[in-house]
């Protein structure tokens, strides 16, 4: 924080919670306008994302189906999507000839870019008003409710139709 920065605002967990569920909901309009306008659905937008996040350590079908929580099937059907709409293309494994990573095409990277840049720019303005220290506690929050988000989906997933 800046010494021109005022204090913090005190909230309770309740008040967090609340003000997360606001940015969850804002960040999934957001996800819808910013698929349609690469011509994707949120789904494709999600598995590009992931396919771009890992550079050169190109995924499998199989990793992109375990990020994404959705079978091998239909992962198939998103990359498929993404390859017709020219975001990514199949390369065969050089390890085992059977299975084929997914890369992104050369101008994939630069379309999501242009498109996300201005708002990671915003993004990026708005940590310089946090000391270092506090974007490390946001981190291993984000990092934490991330993990517990993806367990509890795994225990509903477990769970045979019934409502809590």
């Amino acid at each position: 924080m800046t010494a021109a920065q005022p204090p913090r605002p005190t909230a309770t967990p309740a008040e967090a919670l609340t003000a997360m569920d606001d940015l969850i909901a804002a960040h999934l309009v957001g996800q819808q306008e910013m698929a349609q306008r690469l011509g994707l659905n949120v789904s494709d937008l999600t598995c590009l994302g992931y396919v771009l996040q890992a550079g050169e350590d190109l995924l499998t079908a199989g990793d992109l189906a375990t990020r994404v929580h959705v079978t091998t099937g239909a992962v198939t059907g998103i990359i498929n999507r993404l390859e017709r709409a020219g975001y990514v293309t199949r390369r065969p494994d050089p390890r085992d000839r059977r299975r084929v990573r997914v890369a992104p095409q050369p101008d994939a990277a630069a379309r999501v870019h242009a498109l996300y840049e201005p708002y990671y720019a915003r993004l990026n303005a708005l940590f310089t008003d946090y000391a270092p220290e506090e974007i490390a506690v946001l981190s291993d929050w984000f990092t934490r409710a991330t993990g517990l988000a993806h367990a509890y989906r795994e225990e509903l997933r477990g769970q045979t139709g019934e409502t809590p």
